[in-house]
């Protein structure tokens, strides 16, 4: 569940933006550097892309909260991309891919794409990001243990690695375990917030004190400027290599948009309205733009960074401006300690980040829900690991589509309005735009509610908007079956009629989907036992019951601000 931040006033927004914006900047700036090594450029590169892509980003796109920062798999995906090219020109292509990648991303923001992506389905983009996660640790041995696989696939890396135990060097391998330990350990105060970065100084500083010289550091994988300024950072990405980078462009501007798309899903703004997907694909792709003509690598949307802006207390986009800041400061002032960090303890950043980027409860939802999205997240998953990412994202888009035409119904998806007149008799009309306060709302779902279906219905549903304590029923009658993607959209919805004091229930359910919604832990967890009501052989009776329910709630439960009788 994700918590909604409350509206507040613009003037008394300045101190918690502030405060916001230090704690995300601050705590972005090893990420940033970690993404650019796993990417394979310089870690200067990350930062560049953070200090102005994260600020680019919140002014130009529709959410008030979404973290633009580097992202493991926006960054092993653009390393993959420019593995091809020597040492010397990996900088120029990275900024070139990032440039790219925003006029991408630009494009399906003006041509308002953020509307197919409900054909990417919850268990391709699950399979794909924990494929990534897996990918990210694996990749990171080497520079974990001082070991060197000559094998290029990180699956068989990983394994030869294992079987060379008795070649890792134990300096850096103790380094990058004090790292882990220090990030794990810091985890558990009130400085969670900065505990990558506190794991990683530490392991630096001990290689420094102990002179352990045989571990490596930044410096001896990439040259660092002794001095900087920032007009020395702006130049025109090398458009020669556009053709060559444009697929993986593209591919790079799906990871993003998906993660973003979830983002904004996840996160609603202040007046309590979710953002438009659209309009934050042309937020991403300023960014990226930006960032590409700063020397920077590929951004998006950053689930962990917007978070983190939250819980830190920010008001309004300006929080991510603030953090752009921060960042603009670290890189002027201590971008020559960079060249010092060890990269044992960047690779434990890493590594933790990969452990703890996966998403448990999502795979546990689309597991409950049965094997056919169990076979597409497996088989995405699989593809993941196996081949390079770039080919697996648009095999994942086209599984997604496969899935759609073969897999889901074809039946159009509907939502109706339930109502009983004085008279007795129930009649069906169009589910109103907006809910009624003090009401009960009874809406009648057809079509099939796997992912797509359920991403169009969420479009249906009628806003909670100025609403007070409404109460709205959806009947399951005709649903033999239902996805994750439907238990996000009952996530989401859940929230918003709670937001203003209401109640969501669920009414018609057969015993199959009962059993899909007990399993993936949202009768208990999201909606609550007393808001569930089994279909029976006496049609219309759950409703009924239903009905009652909640008009015994609605009675016996007083309104703001009135007092119990």
């Amino acid at each position: 569940m994700t918590a909604t931040p409350t509206p507040s006033k613009p003037r008394n927004n300045l101190v918690p933006d502030l405060i916001a914006g230090l704690t995300t900047g601050v705590a972005n700036i090893p990420d940033a550097m970690a993404s650019a090594i796993l990417a394979g450029i310089n870690p200067l590169q990350g930062l560049y892309a953070i200090m102005v892509g994260t600020p680019l980003g919140a002014l130009f796109g529709s959410s008030a909260f979404m973290n633009v920062a580097a992202t493991s798999a926006l960054a092993i995906t653009a390393g993959a991309a420019i593995a091809g090219y020597s040492e010397d020109a990996r900088a120029s292509a990275i900024t070139t891919l990032a440039l790219l990648t925003g006029v991408v991303m630009l494009l399906a923001g003006l041509l308002k794409l953020g509307r197919l992506l409900r054909f990417v389905s919850n268990s391709v983009v699950i399979g794909f990001l924990t494929g990534v996660s897996i990918n990210v640790i694996l990749s990171q041995l080497g520079d974990f243990t001082g070991y060197s696989s000559a094998y290029s696939n990180k699956v068989v890396k990983a394994i030869d690695t294992l079987l060379h135990l008795d070649q890792i060097d134990p300096q850096t391998t103790a380094i990058g375990l004090l790292t882990v330990a220090v990030i794990l350990l810091v985890d558990r105060t009130r400085l969670r917030n900065f505990s990558m970065l506190f794991g990683m100084l530490i392991g630096s500083a001990v290689v420094v004190l102990l002179g352990w010289i045989g571990v490596q550091v930044v410096s001896d994988v990439a040259t660092i400027p002794d001095t900087l300024k920032l007009i020395t950072i702006v130049q025109l990405p090398d458009l020669t290599i556009a053709p060559a980078l444009i697929a993986d462009a593209i591919a790079l501007a799906i990871i993003a948009l998906v993660q973003g798309a979830g983002v904004s899903k996840a996160y609603p703004n202040p007046d309590g309205k979710y953002p438009d997907s659209s309009r934050d694909f042309v937020g991403q792709a300023a960014a990226n733009i930006g960032a590409g003509f700063f020397q920077g690598m590929p951004i998006g949307g950053s689930v962990s960074g917007t978070a983190l802006n939250i819980s830190s207390g920010a008001k309004s986009r300006w929080a991510n401006v603030f953090s752009g800041l921060v960042v603009v400061v670290a890189v002027l002032i201590f971008s020559p300690a960079v060249s010092m960090v060890a990269m044992p303890a960047m690779a434990a950043v890493l590594i933790v980040a990969g452990f703890q980027s996966f998403k448990w409860n999502r795979i546990a939802d689309i597991w409950a829900t049965g094997w056919p999205p169990r076979i597409v997240m497996l088989v995405t998953l699989v593809l993941t690991l196996a081949i390079p990412l770039q080919q697996a994202v648009f095999l994942g888009v086209l599984l997604s589509i496969l899935a759609h035409f073969f897999i889901t119904s074809t039946h159009e998806v509907r939502l109706t309005q339930i109502i009983q007149n004085p008279d007795g008799t129930v009649t069906e009309g169009p589910a109103p735009a907006e809910l009624a306060s003090n009401a009960v709302t009874v809406l009648q779902i057809y079509g099939n509610m796997t992912f797509t279906g359920a991403e169009t219905l969420e479009q249906f549903l009628p806003k909670a908007g100025s609403a007070t304590r409404p109460v709205v029923i959806l009947r399951l009658r005709a649903q033999e079956g239902i996805g994750s993607s439907f238990i996000t959209v009952l996530e989401r919805y859940s929230q918003q009629i709670k937001a203003v004091g209401g109640r969501l229930m669920v009414a018609g359910v057969s015993m199959k989907v009962k059993g899909q919604l007990d399993r993936t832990e949202t009768t208990g967890e999201l909606l609550g036992p007393d808001n569930v009501f089994v279909a029976t052989t006496n049609l219309g009776a759950s409703t009924r019951a239903a009905l009652a329910a909640a008009q015994r709630w609605l009675d016996e439960t007083p309104a703001p601000g009135e007092d119990v009788v």
